[in-house]
C-alpha cells in the first residue's frame, strides 16, 4: 500500500491502571488515512488497554505526543471523539434501546443522516432481531448490532477490538468484506488474537508483546506462518 496522509500519531505513549506498572511500555504507533492496520498479540499483551485509552476511557497515561491529521490533540477532545467510533469485545451499553434506536441515536450524535443499513442487518443475519433490546440480546449479536451501527457511521477511524469473538461463520466472512471495503471511507485499526482475521484484511500488522510494539509486517511481508512463530517467541 502507497503511504498517504498520517492520519493519527501517538508518540512513546505509557498506559497504567495502577501507577508504576505500566501495561504499555513506550509504544509509538502511525496511522496513515485509507489503511487497515491489525494489532495482534497474545492475551495479556495490552490489545484491549490500547483501544480504551485511544477511545478516550482510560486516564493513566502519558504521551511524549498526540496528533491528528498533523495537529496536536488529545484523546478526549470533542473533534477527535467525532471522529472515531470503537466496538469493544464485549459491551453491555445501552441495554435499553433496541437496535434501531441505538443506530437512531448513534446517528445524532455524530451529525450523520442515517444510511440504508438492510444489506448489512441480512449480511450478519441480525434481521430478526432488530426490535430488540440490546440486554436480551446474545453475546454475538450485540456484537453485530455494534459492528453495524460502526459501518453505517462511516467514520474516519474506526476501532474494532476483537471483533471476530463471539461472530458466527457466515458473519465472520461477511465481516471481513466490510473491513476490506472501508478504505474507501477511512482507516481501520482493529486488535485480534486470530491470525487469520489479520492476514486477510490488513495493510499492515503491528505485533504487540510485553507492551511495546514487537514487529510490524506490511504487504506481502505479512505471512500467518511468520508471525505465529514471532508470537511464539
Amino acid at each position: 500500500m502507497m503511504k498517504t496522509e498520517e492520519l493519527l500519531s501517538i508518540k512513546n505513549i505509557k498506559i497504567w491502571y495502577t501507577e508504576g506498572k505500566p501495561v504499555i511500555k513506550d509504544l509509538s504507533i502511525g496511522l496513515y488515512a485509507n489503511e487497515i492496520v491489525g494489532l495482534i498479540g497474545l492475551n495479556g499483551a495490552g490489545k484491549t488497554t490500547m483501544m480504551k485509552t485511544i477511545s478516550g476511557l482510560l486516564s493513566g497515561f502519558e504521551a511524549k505526543e498526540i496528533r491528528w491529521k498533523g495537529k496536536e490533540t488529545r484523546f478526549r477532545d470533542k473533534d477527535f471523539k467525532k471522529k472515531r467510533f470503537i466496538v469493544f469485545a464485549e459491551d453491555s451499553s445501552f441495554g435499553y434501546f433496541t437496535f434501531r434506536e441505538y443506530l437512531k441515536y448513534a446517528c445524532g450524535s455524530y451529525g450523520v443522516k442515517a444510511e440504508n443499513v438492510e444489506e448489512m442487518v441480512e449480511g450478519f443475519h441480525f434481521g430478526e432481531y432488530t426490535d430488540v433490546l440490546m440486554k436480551e440480546l446474545s453475546t454475538g449479536n450485540r456484537k453485530k448490532a455494534g459492528l453495524i451501527v460502526a459501518f453505517a457511521l462511516h467514520p474516519e477511524f474506526l476501532l474494532l477490538d476483537e471483533p471476530v469473538n463471539g461472530l458466527d461463520f457466515q458473519s465472520t466472512e461477511y465481516l471481513y468484506r466490510l473491513i476490506n471495503d472501508y478504505r474507501k471511507y477511512g482507516s481501520v485499526l482493529f486488535s485480534s488474537h486470530i491470525l487469520e482475521s489479520i492476514c486477510l484484511t490488513s495493510d499492515r500488522v503491528m505485533v504487540l508483546e510485553e507492551g511495546k510494539i514487537d514487529k510490524v509486517f506490511e504487504g506481502e511481508s505479512i505471512n500467518a506462518e511468520v508471525i505465529r512463530e514471532v508470537l511464539k517467541q
